[in-house]
Formats: C-alpha cells, sequence, structure tokens
C-alpha cells in the first residue's frame, strides 16, 4: 500500500535510496503489541498546516519536537528529563488495568465512606449539645458531610462505568497486572494551535490509509543523522513506537542489521533521554524468544548492566532499562534469555535501600523466581526477597509470598529452597519488640503471615518444623509491648475471618454488654422480614469450602495453644481497651470451635481450661479476675447470640431450641403492646413531653418519643382519634412533612436525619390503618404538594419550575429522598394505591421512568417502590426493565431478587404471586440485548433455584439459554437437580453433549475455576463490615460468599435425581475417575496428570455429597486413596485439593459413616445434620511431609552455588592484580584497600582500562560474586567510556579478537543455557 498523504519525498535521500532502505530493512508491513489509540498529546497533533507527517519538510533539525513545546513544570527534576514529556511518551505499562482501577475505585469509595460514618457521627454528637453552641459548627460539619457525599456519589457512578468497561475487555495475565503498579499517568495534551489539527493528524495516520514501510524507513533514514539534539532523537523513537502500536505485525518482519544498528547508536549516546527512548523502542520490538537473542546479540546485556548502576540522577534511563528486561517475562521462555550478570544487578537494586527502583527490581526478581526459579536463587535474590517481606519496606509483602508458596508445592520445586526458612524474618518482628521501624515492620509482618494462613501451600508451610512459625504467633501473646498485642490480635481475627459485630468498636472503648438489648431487639423486625423468605442457603452454606479452611487453620491454633495464650494475653493486658478486645476475642473463638470443630476437639475448650481452674481457688487474690474474665465471656456470648438472632451457623439451634418467629417476635413488640393499652392521660401527656404540641421547631421534639407513641398507642383508634381531632399531633407532623414548608425537605441526608424518615414512614403506615387516617391524609396539603413537585418533572402535565426540590444535587443531598420512601409504603396498602391515583401520582411515575437523564430519581423511584401488590408499581417495574437506559435496567433487574427469594404460593393469586412474577420478568430479562442485564438476571434466577419450587417454576418457564453460552450453564445446571428439569434438559439434547464435555475437558478447567474461587474468597477481608449508607452500586462489590462456595458442578447435579444417576451408572464416568485416582494419587511430578487426578477430585467429591452418590463410593472403595492423598501426598495443593473433597463426602451420612471407618471426625449440628467440616483423628497425619533434604530424586538439596567454578586471572601482572583488587571489593574487611589500590591504578591511568578484555573479565568476576550497586558502578567507571562503543560495535583492539571471540562464546553459552538445572 502506499501512501497518499505525503506529497513531498524525504531530502535526506533520493527515492531511489527510500526505496533500497524499504527492500533492506522491511519485509512485509505488521504492528504493535498495544494497540490503543494516540493521544492528543502526541507528536502527530503539533503538524503545523501544511505539514505532512513525512520528514522530508525541512532539515531535521528544524523538526519541532513535543520536547520544546511543553513548559516548564515548578515540579520538574533540573538533573534529569521526565520521559512522559517527550510527545506522550507513553508505553505498554502505562495504563493501568481494569481490575486495578476498580480496587483503587473500592479503596477510595471505603475511605470516603470512613470519613461519612465519621462526619456523621460528629453531627450526632452536635445535635445533643445547645443549638447556639453548635450552629456553627453544624454548618462546617454539613458542609464537609454533603462534599463527601458527592465524593461518594461520584465515585461509585465512576465504579460502575469502569465496571462495564472492564467487562468488554479481556483479562490480562497475572504478570501484566502487577506489571500496572509501576505505570506513569499519562501526560494532558498540550494547549495550543496544534489542537486544532487533531482530527487532520488522526485521519492522516490512519492505519488503513498509511504505509507502514515507508514511514519506517523514513525514520530509520532520519537516526542516521549525527550531533543533533536529544530532543530530535526522542521524537523519533517515539514516532517509532506509535507505530509499532498502529501495526501490531510490522515489528515481526524488521531487518534487524539496519535496524539495530540504529539501536545500538541510540543506547550508545551520552543523553540519558536518548538511551532510555532506545531501550523504550527496543521492547516493543520484542515478539518471540528468537527476537530476544536477536536483541542480546547487539550486547545489550552490557547496555542494560550500566545503566541500571548508574546514580539517580539517570533515573528515566535505569527505569526503561529495567523495564526493558521485565519484557522478557512477558515472552514465553524469554526468562532463559536474561543474563546471570544482569540478574545479579536487579538483585543489587533491589537490596539498595535508597534506590528508587528497589521496588520494582523487588516485583521482578518475585516474577523471575516463578518463571525461573535457579537464576534467581543462583543470584543471590532468595534472601534479598526474604528481607523484604519482613522487614516493611515493600509496599506489597503479600505478592512476594505468592512465589515462594508457588516454589513449596512441588518437591522437585520445594528442594531449591533452603529449608522453609525464608519466612522467618516476617515472623521474628512479632517475637523482637526492641527492633527498630516496630510499627511498619509489624504491619508488613502482619499482612505476610496472614498471607501464608490464606491459601493450603500457605498452612503446610507453615506445619514444618513442627509448626514453629504458628507457635512464634502464639508465644507473641506473652509479650506485653502494646505495639505486638494490638498487631496479634488484628492479625489472629483476620486469621480466623472473625467479623467484629457492629457494638464491638463501643463495648471496646468501655461501654457496658446491658445497653446493646435494645440493639438487638431493633434488628429483629428486619430480620423477621427476611424470614418469611424461603432459607436459599440449605445448599450452599453446607459447601462453603472458606468456613471448611478456617476450621483447620483454629485447630492448627488451638493444637498450640491459642486458647492459653488468650486467656494469658486477657490477664496481662496492657490496657483496658486490649482487655475487653482479647475477651471478645476468647468469646469469637468458643463459638468457632463449637460451630466448625468436631465434638471431641470441641467439648474440653468450652469449659475453659486453666481459667475455672483459677475462679475455683477461694484462697488466691486472682480468683476474682478469673470470675470476671468468665463473666464478661459469657455475657458476650449472650449479646452475640442477640445481635446474631439466628443467623448463619445458629439458624438451626435456635429452630431447636424454641427461637421461632413468633417468639422473637413477641419480645420484640412487647413494648409496644403495652403502650398500646395507654389511658387517654397517659397519652395526652406523653404527647406534650414530645414537644410537639408546644412549638413548631422541630429541632426541640423528642422525636424517639414521637416514633414510639405512633407505633404504640396510636395503633389503638380511640388513641388516634384523639391525636387527630382534639390534639395538634399529626396535624403538626404532617405540617413538618409538606414539601413547601421546607423543613423536611430541606434538612441534610445524615445518619441522624434518617430518624425523621422513619418516623415519616411510620406516621404514613400508621394513618393507612384507620379509616379517618386515610381520609386526613387524602386531603391533607402534604399529597397535593408533593404531587406538585413530582408534576414539574413530568413532561407531560405542562407545569414547569425554574427549582425543584428533586433536583440532583438535593436529592444527594437532603432528605427529599424520604418522600419516595413514604410513597413506597403507601403502595404497599391498596388504600395507599387509590390516594396516589387520586392525585395522579402514579400518572407521573409512569412518565418520571421515562426520563432519559434523570437516571438517580428513577433510581430512587425504583428501589423504594413496594411490588408485593399487583398493581401500577410492577407495570412500572417491567416498564423501566425494558424502556429503561443499560444501567436503570441492570437496577431494575436487581430490584427483583427480594421478590424471587420468596416462596412460590400454592393457592391461586390473582395476578400470580410476588415470587412468580418476579421470576417471570427475571427469565425475560434474559433476552435483553445488553448481556450485563442477561448476567444479572442469570445470577438471580440460579440463586431463586436452590428453592426446589422456583426451580420448577422457572423449567415451566421454558427459558431459552443457547444465546448465552457460558453465561446461562450455571443455570442450566440447576435444572438437573430436579426430574422436571431433567426431562426438559434430555429433550434438548443438552445432557449427553455437557456430559460428554466434561468427562473429557471440563473437569480440568473445573479445577482452575473452583481454586481461583477459593484464593479470591480467602484473600478477601472479611473483618469489614458494610458501612452505613451502602447503595445499590455496593452490589458490584462481589460477596464473599459466592466466591466461597463450590461452583456449580455437572455431576453433582446430575446426581440429584435418579434419573441422573442411572445415566451416570450407565456412561461409567464415576469409575474412571476413581481410577484415575488410585493410579496416581502419589503423583509429585507432572503438572498435568496432577490437574487430572484434582478434576477427578472433585468429581467424586460433588458426587459423594449426594446422598444418592452412596452406592458410587461404597462400589469402587475410592475413598481410601483420597484419603491417602490427604496423608501422604508432597504436593501441597493436590492434598488440599483432597481436604476439601472429604468435606464435600461428609456433607452426606453415609459418607461420613466411611469416613470415620478411615480415622476422619466430621462435624454435626444439635440436630444431628452434617456440616462438611472434618478433620483427622491423628491431626498430624494432615500435615506430614517428608524433610527438605529428601525431597529431590538423589536425596540432597540444591545448594546455591554464588561463585563460577575456578578464578579469573589475567597474564599481565597488572590486570592481574585489578582483578584481585575488584575481587576483594566484596569482603568487607578489605573493601578500603581494594578501593585504594584501583584509585591508585587509575591515577596511573593503566593500559587495562581501555581493554576491552580486561573489562568483560570484570564483569565475570562481579557477576560472580554478590557486589552492590556502588561497586558495580566504581568498577565500570574505572574504564574509558570508549570501551563500552568497542564491545557494542564489536570494534576489538588489535591483539584482542581471539581473547574476545573466546569471551563472546562463553557469554552465549551461560546466557542460552538452561537453568533448571544447578
Amino acid at each position: 500500500m502506499t501512501s497518499t498523504t505525503r506529497p513531498t519525498a524525504p531530502t535526506q535521500g533520493s527515492n531511489a535510496s527510500i526505496a533500497t532502505q524499504r527492500n533492506d530493512g522491511l519485509l512485509q508491513p505488521g504492528g504493535g503489541k498495544d494497540g490503543r489509540s494516540i493521544s492528543a498529546a502526541t507528536s502527530f497533533s503539533t503538524i503545523k498546516g501544511g505539514m505532512s507527517y513525512g520528514r522530508s519538510v525541512g532539515p531535521p533539525g528544524s523538526f519541532a519536537s513535543n520536547v520544546t513545546t511543553i513548559p516548564y513544570s515548578r515540579t520538574a527534576d533540573l538533573s534529569r528529563t521526565d520521559m512522559s514529556n517527550y510527545a506522550n511518551y507513553d508505553d505498554g505499562y502505562d495504563t493501568t488495568s481494569s481490575e486495578q482501577r476498580q480496587a483503587d475505585y473500592r479503596s477510595r469509595i471505603e475511605k470516603e465512606t470512613k470519613i461519612r460514618i465519621g462526619t456523621e457521627n460528629l453531627l450526632e454528637a452536635l445535635n445533643s449539645k445547645k443549638e447556639k453552641q453548635a450552629r456553627e459548627q453544624r454548618k462546617v460539619v454539613e458542609s464537609e458531610l454533603n462534599t463527601s457525599n458527592r465524593k461518594i456519589a461520584q465515585l461509585k457512578s465512576d465504579l460502575e462505568a469502569e465496571i462495564q468497561r472492564g467487562s468488554k475487555q479481556p483479562p490480562m495475565s497475572p504478570r501484566a497486572r502487577l506489571s500496572q503498579l509501576f505505570r506513569s499517568a499519562p501526560m494532558r495534551s498540550p494547549e495550543g494551535p496544534g489542537q486544532q489539527l487533531g482530527e487532520v493528524a488522526e485521519r492522516e495516520h490512519d492505519p488503513e490509509l498509511e504505509s507502514p514501510t515507508y514511514i519506517l524507513a523514513e525514520i530509520l533514514q532520519a537516526l542516521e543523522v549525527e550531533d543533533l539534539r536529544p530532543d530530535y532523537y526522542v521524537g523519533q523513537a517515539n514516532d517509532l513506537v506509535e507505530l509499532f502500536r498502529r501495526h501490531s505485525t510490522l515489528k515481526y518482519d524488521l531487518a534487524w542489521s539496519i535496524f539495530g544498528l540504529r539501536m545500538q547508536m541510540l543506547l550508545l549516546s551520552d543523553s540519558r533521554e536518548v538511551v532510555a527512548a532506545g531501550y523504550r523502542v527496543m521492547r516493543y520490538a520484542i515478539t518471540d524468544r528468537k527476537s530476544l537473542q536477536t536483541i542480546r546479540a547487539l550486547q545489550t546485556d552490557y547496555l542494560v548492566i550500566l545503566s541500571l548502576v548508574k546514580d539517580g540522577k539517570a533515573r528515566v534511563e535505569r527505569e526503561q532499562a529495567l523495564k526493558f528486561i521485565r519484557a522478557f517475562l512477558d515472552v514465553k521462555d524469554g526468562c532463559s534469555e536474561i543474563h546471570p550478570a544482569v540478574a545479579r544487578v536487579i538483585v543489587a537494586v533491589a537490596d539498595h535501600s535508597e534506590d528508587s527502583l528497589r521496588s520494582i527490581a523487588t516485583l521482578t526478581l518475585a516474577e523471575m523466581l516463578v518463571k525461573d526459579a535457579q537464576l534467581v536463587i543462583n543470584a543471590g535474590g532468595v534472601s534479598v526477597l526474604s528481607d523484604a517481606m519482613g522487614n516493611g519496606t515493600y509496599h506489597a509483602p503479600e505478592a512476594l509470598v505468592e512465589p515462594f508458596l508457588h516454589l513449596m508445592d512441588l518437591p522437585a520445586r520445594r528442594s531449591m529452597l533452603r529449608s522453609g526458612f525464608e519466612f522467618s524474618s516476617a515472623f521474628s518482628t512479632f517475637t523482637e519488640p526492641h527492633i527498630n521501624h516496630l510499627e511498619e515492620r509489624l504491619k508488613a509482618s502482619s499482612r505476610l503471615i496472614a498471607a501464608m494462613f490464606k491459601s493450603w501451600p500457605g498452612l503446610m508451610t507453615l506445619s514444618l518444623h513442627d509448626f514453629l512459625p504458628v507457635r512464634s504467633v502464639v508465644s507473641s501473646l506473652f509479650i506485653s509491648h502494646t505495639s505486638i498485642r494490638i498487631a496479634t490480635l488484628d492479625l489472629l481475627i483476620d486469621i480466623l475471618r472473625i467479623k467484629s459485630p457492629s457494638w464491638s468498636t463501643t463495648f471496646i472503648g468501655g461501654r457496658r454488654l446491658t445497653t446493646y438489648n435494645r440493639v438487638a431487639n431493633l434488628r429483629v423486625e428486619p430480620q423477621e422480614a427476611e424470614k418469611t423468605q424461603p432459607q436459599a442457603q440449605s445448599d450452599e452454606q453446607k459447601r462453603n469450602l472458606v468456613e471448611h479452611f478456617t476450621a483447620v487453620t483454629l485447630a492448627i491454633l488451638l493444637r498450640h495453644g491459642l486458647m492459653k495464650g488468650l486467656i494469658h494475653a486477657e490477664s496481662d493486658s496492657p490496657t483496658q481497651g486490649l482487655k475487653r478486645k482479647t475477651t471478645l476475642l476468647i468469646a469469637e473463638v468458643l463459638r468457632m470451635a463449637s460451630d466448625l470443630l468436631p465434638t471431641n476437639w470441641s467439648q474440653g475448650l468450652q469449659a475453659l481450661p486453666g481459667l475455672l481452674e483459677a475462679a475455683t481457688q477461694f484462697g488466691e487474690d486472682d480468683r476474682f479476675q478469673a470470675l470476671a474474665t468468665v463473666y464478661q465471656v459469657d455475657s458476650i456470648n449472650r449479646t452475640l447470640y442477640r445481635s446474631t438472632n439466628g443467623q448463619a451457623s445458629t439458624s438451626q439451634t435456635s429452630q431447636v431450641v424454641g427461637e421461632d418467629g413468633s417468639a422473637a417476635r413477641a419480645r420484640a413488640t412487647s413494648k409496644t403492646q403495652v403502650n398500646a393499652t395507654m389511658d387517654a392521660a397517659q397519652f395526652k401527656l406523653k404527647m406534650t413531653d414530645t414537644g410537639v404540641l408546644g412549638g413548631v421547631n422541630f429541632l426541640k421534639w423528642d422525636w424517639p418519643l414521637i416514633q414510639e407513641l405512633i407505633e404504640g398507642p396510636m395503633v389503638n383508634p380511640q388513641r388516634f382519634l384523639e391525636a387527630l381531632k382534639q390534639e395538634k399531633f399529626i396535624h403538626r407532623l404532617l405540617g413538618f412533612l409538606r414539601p413547601f414548608k421546607f423543613r423536611f425537605s430541606d434538612e441534610a441526608n445524615t445518619k441522624s436525619n434518617q430518624r425523621y424518615v422513619r418516623t415519616a414512614c411510620s406516621l404514613v403506615k400508621c394513618m393507612l390503618q384507620h379509616q379517618e387516617g386515610i381520609h386526613y391524609l387524602s386531603s391533607s396539603k402534604v399529597m397535593p404538594q408533593l404531587a406538585e413537585c413530582l408534576a414539574q418533572l413530568d413532561p407531560a402535565s405542562g407545569i414547569t419550575s425554574q427549582t425543584n426540590i428533586f433536583d440532583p444535587q438535593k436529592l444527594f443531598e437532603k432528605l427529599v429522598g424520604g418522600y419516595f420512601t413514604m410513597l413506597g409504603v403507601m403502595c404497599r396498602d391498596q388504600r395507599g394505591i387509590h390516594i396516589l391515583i387520586r392525585w395522579k401520582i402514579i400518572n407521573m411515575f409512569y412518565h418520571i421512568v421515562e426520563l432519559k437523564n434523570r437516571d438517580d430519581l428513577i433510581r430512587v423511584l425504583l428501589t423504594n417502590l413496594d411490588y408485593t401488590l399487583d398493581s401500577h408499581p410492577r407495570i412500572i417495574l417491567s416498564k423501566a426493565m425494558i424502556a429503561g437506559s443499560k444501567l436503570m435496567r441492570i437496577t431494575a433487574t436487581r430490584m427483583l431478587r427480594k421478590y424471587a427469594m420468596m416462596p412460590i404460593q400454592t393457592q391461586t393469586v390473582v395476578g400470580g404471586g410476588a415470587a412468580e412474577w418476579s421470576i417471570r420478568l427475571l427469565v425475560g430479562q434474559l433476552y435483553d440485548p445488553q448481556i450485563e442485564v442477561c448476567e444479572v438476571a442469570i445470577k438471580i434466577l440460579e440463586e431463586a433455584c436452590n428453592n426446589i419450587t422456583s426451580l420448577e417454576y422457572v423449567v415451566k418457564c421454558r427459558p431459552a439459554l443457547d444465546h448465552l453460552g457460558e453465561i446461562g450453564a450455571p443455570l442450566l445446571l440447576r435444572f438437573l437437580s430436579t426430574s422436571v428439569g431433567y426431562h426438559y434438559l434430555d429433550g434438548l439434547d443438552y445432557i449427553t453433549k455437557e456430559m460428554d464435555d466434561w468427562f473429557l475437558g471440563r473437569n480440568d478447567t473445573y479445577v482452575t475455576l473452583v481454586e481461583a474461587s477459593l484464593a479470591r474468597a480467602l484473600a478477601a477481608d472479611a473483618t469489614v463490615e458494610k458501612p452505613f449508607g451502602g447503595g445499590l452500586n455496593d452490589d458490584h462489590l462481589e460477596p464473599i460468599a459466592y466466591y466461597s462456595s463450590v461452583p456449580p458442578h455437572f455431576y453433582r447435579e446430575l446426581t440429584r435425581t435418579a434419573e441422573g444417576c442411572e445415566l451416570l451408572k450407565a456412561k461409567r464416568h464415576f469409575e474412571e475417575f476413581a481410577a484415575t485416582i488410585q493410579d496416581f494419587a502419589m503423583e509429585d511430578e507432572d503438572p498435568e496428570t496432577i490437574l487430572k487426578v484434582k478434576g477427578c477430585l472433585w468429581a467424586v467429591g460433588n458426587v459423594g455429597s449426594m446422598e444418592l452418590g452412596a452406592p458410587f463410593l461404597e462400589q469402587t472403595d475410592v475413598i481410601k486413596y483420597i484419603v491417602l492423598i490427604a496423608e501422604e501426598s508432597q504436593v501441597m495443593t493436590l492434598r488440599g485439593t483432597a481436604f476439601y473433597v472429604l468435606g464435600l463426602i461428609s456433607r452426606s451420612l453415609h459418607g461420613q459413616e466411611i469416613l470415620a471407618t478411615h480415622g476422619w471426625d466430621g462435624t454435626v449440628n444439635v440436630m444431628g445434620e452434617c456440616l462438611g467440616y472434618t478433620l483427622p483423628l491423628d491431626f498430624n497425619k494432615l500435615f506430614s511431609l517428608r524433610p527438605f533434604a529428601l525431597a529431590g530424586k538423589d536425596g540432597r538439596t540444591s545448594l546455591i552455588r554464588t561463585r563460577p567454578p575456578g578464578t579469573v586471572s589475567d597474564a599481565d601482572p597488572t590486570n592481574a592484580g585489578i582483578l584481585a583488587s575488584i575481587t576483594k571489593l566484596g569482603n568487607t574487611v578489605l573493601t578500603n584497600k581494594a578501593l585504594s589500590e584501583l584509585s591508585a591504578c587509575k591515577q596511573k591511568k593503566v593500559p587495562g582500562f581501555r581493554s576491552v578484555r580486561l573489562f568483560k573479565k570484570a564483569m565475570t568476576v562481579l557477576a560472580g560474586h554478590g557486589y552492590g550497586i556502588p561497586q558495580w558502578r566504581f568498577v565500570i567507571d574505572l574504564f574509558e567510556k570508549e570501551v563500552l562503543r568497542k564491545i557494542v560495535l564489536e570494534e576489538d583492539d588489535d591483539g584482542e579478537d581471539e581473547s574476545s571471540d573466546h569471551e563472546r562464546e562463553e557469554d552465549n553459552d551461560s546466557g542460552g543455557r538452561s537453568r533448571s538445572g544447578t
């Protein structure tokens, strides 16, 4: 293709020369690895009018590079130039990934939410003060609260948009995601006349219209010109990078004889910016391992070493050199092309405490450890990574532990490490209180230890040396240092995944537990509303892998003295707050032990060994402290029970002891019932005490008392008539709610002001229960004024206003959103809907959901309406689900989850029950044109299908899911759990095809899915409770429970029905799985075979977890081999998989009986139901590993060779002395002597410092020893600059050709050899 946008030819050569250059330099056109678009800050946007892209206009020196047009910044570093200022110097690592942007948004939302909670608490405290004293402070606090609310709303909106964008982008590799940490922010486009030609430049450089070969030839020819300003070369290099980006296949057809020479000249430049630009171009030219070998043939190893050892003034050059090496890791087997000397320098950078690139060098070593462990080990990088994990210098120590755990998994890789002491520095922090920077090191060590406790290889590693690391953590409870005690308690809470109750903070602060009775009672009503929904967790909670993992973690800690350490920490607490925190932790540990561990584990623990004995020692003074601890623990247990009220593991227990819904409701409403019998005199006195009758200043009203009167005495019709007619009580309350009085509507939307909304809803609900109240509410001024405000939003009403109380800012900052909550209460009652119809409010709702620019208003409307009745709100929601924007359709679809979880009503209901209606709408949403809407509907339907009746109704709707592909697969698997669904899928010929697919490959894919889900669930922070004010956008923060449960498995769903069992028996797939497990139970080398065994284990476990799977387990006797794997396998992850599978098998009664014969005990609740948490009776068998010395095949560990065989010498005595002095630099005792000797040789200007041969030998010495960056720099600075130029351009001195060839041959042999051995 020829370019049609270049009217003139370059002046640096004729057209014929250009054609020759193209034939020599290129084969075919192509393009860059990163296909991002060209921003307006590139050099193309600065082209002047009438100038083409060709470099033929004017001499090379006349080019106006972006370097010279960017204004000087007051923050710029005069010692270097920021490469981001050169023509949008943007590289492949300069745009953060979608996942990291989402994580950043979530962390910022969490931070702003905490700020908002603190501001609300301060405002609530100010409300208790006198109005005159706190007026100014209230204004400041409310202003800050409004600012925080706006920030949270904007961040949530940005997060939602990013999630939508990220769902369309392909996932990135783990290494690429790690690399995002070091990307620089993109530069803004410079303002000026050049911006006006942005569109012209984009059209001119359309990849479809330009000739990349012609442009490349022009750029390479332009780079031939010498002695120009650095800006010129940087601009040309950046243009070359942009060319690679636009044409992703161009780099595959480069003629390196020409291209490589140009790059060598850039890398040999005296300008740091030019050298950095050269590294950047080389990085974009990498394609595969062969290209890396070609690049290394250009002597880039020497250049990279020289760049990395420079001082801090050359940061931009050093950074690009390190990114160039990191690009090797993106190529398959590219790590094998990293020279050991380069690895040594990276280790030196990571070990240099004052190096600005220390973090990225540490991360690079961690990634290299995964790719080529022997290379890092031989370079001495393991000790550097170990120090970085424990000393707190690296910002993400938990990311460094993963490569070590990856090596610990297989015996062959495990033998490369010393013996498992690589993590000892982190644990020593907790036992050595007198160290520098204790706080920082405690934080880093806590994150590292928590990461190890959250993976199965980590637990296995902690079990080494008789659980020495675990004993170190527990022993830190006996240290009274305040910082260590706080860090240890927080670490234990994180490890055990304890969710602190809402009252824990105030309890630790000193409040009494007796004050929480009211809080527990207040929570009964919403929980009872939730209990009206089916308990859809019956199957999901039974397969919670995270709880099973937490059980074994708790068992490890208890076996090594956790309870004894906590009791000692409680009695020897430095502060009263830590004492209460320790007591709370003791109560939580007792509760978890009762719920998760078998009876033989927890029965002795509940007696608090050691504490009760001390309490019964009547002659000792410590008896009273022990008694107080026992009483406090018992009080916390009772308070925990009241606050949770039958949630999670206590739900079934509460049913046994009679904690049914009626009893809880009776407790919660007992006080209300007493108040309902209040006589007239008491009621009038109470109304007077509220302050409502005394004036209209609502700030002086007693709102808790008002709420109590509305929900108590006013339920009585007689008391209600007194409040309505004889007094002004209801009149003034409704007057406060009138929109145009701007009292309720002008209050700030804060946590404390939500009491107004609650009282208003209670009042409306109470009035709808009485005929007089209905008439009064319908004729009051509240409804017409509210209708007028809504009419201003309705285009069909003809009513407009410049200021509306429902504008976006007021809707978010003020309490006007509470009006929709009141209207939602009215929608729950047919009489309330009649009032809305009378004032045309329902008609306005129909028009409001059609607004295109008010998604915020539509969201508030949809989330507050009630859809229980078959009336107008259902039609409004269905209309929003069809005609709304994508965001609104997703919001409306999520609204259906509450109703889809309700039980299917057996009796006939006009219009169908709420569950049937919601399921029908969700099935309709499966055909939405946006796949995101379909995903939300699929997840809700999948959750609803946990209830058998709902599942049968979904099947009855006969949804077609072929167009959804893998998204609809989980829902189709749910259909298999009933005979109706089985026959429906069998008619579609789905079962046979899916069964063959799982047998031939999906089992292996399932292993990756379940391990990724489990890793994500374990890594999630379960100790953070969702703060107040979470909106619908918080649904994007996917629940941990979704990842902690076992993903749907085809064979498990198939085994739910008798028809499915018959098919499984006929296919004989289970027998094949059992045979594979039996044959390869002790496999510890081949990763593919291990993956196959894992897939078979999960298939057997899912079948065995069903009651109908008992015959399959008994016929094959496969459990014996699964137990063998769990107790004796040397592959850590395989042993963990067997442990989880045994937990699945213990879900069924027959599985637990079989496990009991093999020495494994399971956990049951008080009803005798199996919970699926199983542990071996001989606990040591679960963590038995062969010693490291026996891990390798030859019975020996692979020792680290830090020095090459033999010594480097030279025939010349002077050169031999120089090499000897360089060797002495590695000895701290002889360092000063060596420095003086080398400095003396430098002053004498010995000819060896101009010798290429001696330079290479010096590099060999440095590469064979653990030198620091200052030593590398000192030695390299001894040699003349032309030595490096001779090496790169292969201009060796006479008489050195033979030796240099020999050195080059040795270098190539060492660089290309396989490093998988010693």
